[in-house]
């Protein structure tokens, strides 16, 4: 999902976003664990998935102004 997309969302899609990214890395880590890997790259675009779903929640509770 591209970062522009994200903001566009509320604060509880963002949530809902965040969880579905978690779950599909450790659908991921399960695979890679029983050796049924199939798409190696998946794992590193999850990560950068997962941090651009926090960066937005970040940026969205400072200017809400909640630390």
């Amino acid at each position: 999902m591209k970062t522009k997309e994200l903001r566009q969302k509320s604060v509880g899609e963002g949530k809902e976003e965040r969880r579905k990214v978690r779950r599909e890395q450790c659908n991921l880590r399960m695979a890679a664990a029983t050796g049924q890997s199939a798409k190696s790259d998946q794992s590193g675009k999850v990560r950068r998935n997962i941090a651009r779903v926090k960066t937005v929640q970040g940026e969205q509770s400072r200017a809400a102004g909640n630390r």
